[in-house]
């Protein structure tokens, strides 16, 4: 995901289709932290992809999309170390708003890196 020494975070490497969330959901391993939880679905070929969820629960506008931003960008700087055969859906529970993004990623860490 890589180009040079620019990290970019591409169509590609997302879950953008309903249909593509609900097969995670439905098949999917899903493990709980104090401030996300984690669905990961094994799949055949292509690249690992990420779909973000935040509800209304998680706070307005401004706090959804910052929690939306702290996790693109936690996949985006670990791509390497993530599985390379999974798809990974993670849903920000009501408190995840408060997080820096060092505690975003180390909470993060802990399920999909090791």
């Amino acid at each position: 995901m890589a180009t040079g020494n620019i990290y970019i975070f591409p169509p590609g490497y997302r879950l953008r289709v309903r249909s593509d969330f609900l097969y995670t959901w439905d098949k999917g391993v899903r493990f709980h932290t104090e401030n996300f939880i984690v669905v990961v679905v094994k799949k055949y070929g292509g690249p690992t992809r990420l779909g973000v969820t935040a509800s209304k629960k998680v706070g307005g506008a401004v706090q959804r999309n910052r929690v939306k931003r702290l996790i693109r960008e936690f996949f985006r700087l670990n791509y390497e170390n993530l599985d390379p055969r999974v798809d990974i859906s993670i849903i920000a529970k009501k408190g995840a708003s408060n997080l820096k993004y060092d505690a975003a990623c180390e909470e993060l860490k802990k399920l999909l890196i090791g």
